[in-house]
C-alpha cells in the first residue's frame, strides 16, 4: 500500500470492519474476498487495491484490534491506586473494548486458530510475528500490575505470569457469548463489564 498514490483511511477501515463482521459470521476459513466486497458494497478490485490477500486483511484487523484495546488499557497500568485497583480498571477497560469491538476480537482468535491453513509469505510471517509480540507485550502489562499488587499487599502471592494469562483468557471468553445490543448505552456496557470483572477477579463466594 505504501506505493499507492491515493489511499483513503476511511475506506480501509470500512473494509476491516466488514471483514471482521464476516469472519465472525462465517469463520475466517470460509470467508472469501467476494463476501467482504459484498459487505462493503464495493468491487473485489477495491479490496485488492487496499489489501493483497485475505490474510493481509486479517493482519490489518489484528493490528487494528490490538492497537485499539492497548490504547484503552495502557494508560490505566500507570494510574494511581493499588495493584488490585489498577488491575480492576484495566480488566474493565479490556472487557468494554471487547464488547464494543467484538468482531475484532473474534477476528484475532479465529485468525490465530486458522493461520496454519494459510501459505504465508515471508512478509506475512514477519508481520504476524510482530503482532504476536504485541499481544505478549499487552499481556506483560497485566503481569507487571499483578506483581505490583503482590508487592503492595492488595493481591495475594501468586505466579504473576499465570495469573495474567488466566485473567485474560477468562475475560476474552466473553466474546463467545456476548452480542452487541442496540439498546445498550455506554453506561450499561461499562456496568456489565465491571460486573464480569468482579466475578473473575473477586469470585462469587459470600465469604
Amino acid at each position: 500500500m505504501s506505493g499507492k498514490a491515493s489511499v483513503d483511511p476511511s475506506v480501509r477501515m470500512r473494509i476491516l470492519d466488514a471483514a471482521a463482521a464476516e469472519f465472525t459470521r462465517r469463520g475466517f476459513a470460509k470467508t472469501t474476498i467476494d463476501d467482504i466486497a459484498r459487505a462493503v458494497g464495493a468491487t473485489k478490485g477495491l479490496i485488492y487495491y487496499y489489501f493483497s490477500s485475505k490474510f493481509d486483511i486479517f493482519l490489518g484487523g489484528y493490528e487494528q484490534g490490538m492497537h485499539a484495546v492497548k490504547e484503552a488499557v495502557e494508560p490505566l497500568a500507570d494510574s494511581a491506586g493499588s495493584g488490585l485497583e489498577r488491575l480492576n480498571s484495566m480488566a474493565t477497560a479490556h472487557v468494554v473494548n471487547l464488547m464494543k469491538n467484538a468482531n475484532y476480537h473474534h477476528l484475532i482468535h479465529q485468525g490465530v486458530r486458522d493461520q496454519s491453513s494459510e501459505s504465508l509469505t515471508v512478509r506475512q510471517r514477519d508481520a504476524l510475528m510482530d503482532l504476536n509480540q504485541l499481544r505478549k507485550d499487552y499481556e506483560m502489562m497485566f503481569r507487571e500490575v499483578v506483581q505490583t499488587g503482590i508487592s503492595d499487599g492488595s493481591l495475594r502471592t501468586v505466579d504473576p505470569g499465570l495469573c495474567a494469562r488466566v485473567l485474560l483468557s477468562n475475560l476474552n471468553a466473553v466474546d463467545m457469548w456476548y452480542r452487541e445490543q442496540g439498546s445498550q448505552d455506554d453506561h450499561e456496557i461499562r456496568g456489565m463489564a465491571a460486573e464480569i470483572v468482579d466475578f473473575v477477579i473477586n469470585g462469587v463466594s459470600a465469604r
